[in-house]
């Protein structure tokens, strides 16, 4: 069980803010090119710094804990991660965003330009 630790961790991650797609209607996995645009420079950049340190023995990711499935010198957890994370931030920005009725910064003031 220990090696599905780290799949068990993402998976409360995703369970704990993909329910704000629906519950508040934060319309973030509506618009799937504006959700890469956002994780995907930031997930090449942390996957380029992540092998160079592993492979660099700078830190390593315990055995124990992660299923073994690997891509390259990462643990497919590891590359999950750098998706899953991101995207549970911008699903919680954007909720709290439609709660507190913020304007969002791309579409026009008013009622019409409210994330609701």
């Amino acid at each position: 069980m220990g090696h599905l630790t780290y799949l068990a961790v993402l998976a409360f991650i995703a369970g704990a803010s993909l329910w704000l797609e629906y519950a508040v209607r934060t319309r973030v996995l509506r618009r799937p090119l504006r959700l890469l645009a956002s994780v995907l420079p930031v997930w090449v950049l942390f996957v380029v710094w992540d092998r160079y340190a592993v492979d660099a023995g700078h830190w390593t990711f315990d055995d124990d804990l992660i299923s073994g499935i690997r891509i390259g010198s990462l643990p497919i957890e590891e590359l999950l991660f750098l998706v899953v994370v991101p995207v549970a931030g911008i699903l919680t920005l954007e909720a709290v965003r439609a709660v507190k009725l913020w304007p969002v910064g791309d579409v026009p003031e008013g009622p019409e330009g409210l994330v609701r």
